[in-house]
């Protein structure tokens, strides 16, 4: 029967002052590829940041669904900085490879956005290291 094979899986959404974070695909889930990562949606409100680390290990795809930011990053090796505006009437997926500083600065006062993620790694704290810019 189809409700035997069918699975409904509980998400926990996270808020806070800035928005929201809600991840789509934990990588534990059944029936899941071994290669799988992590699939999150993330929301910043006007004004607010989200991000502002780096990671050791992980490597990520961001594509934005709603709204505008500023997508700043910076090697944490070389220290090259770059600033990407990024649109959601102008979709593109960007690719931010570990040892890179990244954060999405919402810049609208009125709208929020929202972040579609894709990580190759299953979350570890100590992989995300705070980064300030």
């Amino acid at each position: 029967m189809i409700k035997d094979k069918i699975q409904i899986i509980k998400r926990n959404k996270i808020e806070d002052s800035r928005g929201w974070f809600l991840k789509v695909i934990t990588g534990t889930e059944s029936n899941l590829p071994k290669s799988t990562g992590e699939v999150y949606l993330t929301l910043a409100n006007p004004g607010e940041m989200k991000g502002g680390h780096y990671h050791l290990l992980a490597n990520e795809w961001f594509t934005l669904i709603t709204g505008n930011c500023l997508l700043k990053l910076q090697d944490v090796k070389t220290k090259e900085y770059k600033e990407i505006v990024l649109n959601s009437n102008d979709p593109v997926t960007i690719y931010v490879p570990y040892g890179i500083a990244h954060a999405f600065f919402n810049t609208s006062k009125e709208a929020d956005f929202i972040l579609l993620a894709y990580s190759d790694q299953l979350f570890n704290p100590v992989d995300t290291i705070n980064f300030s810019f």
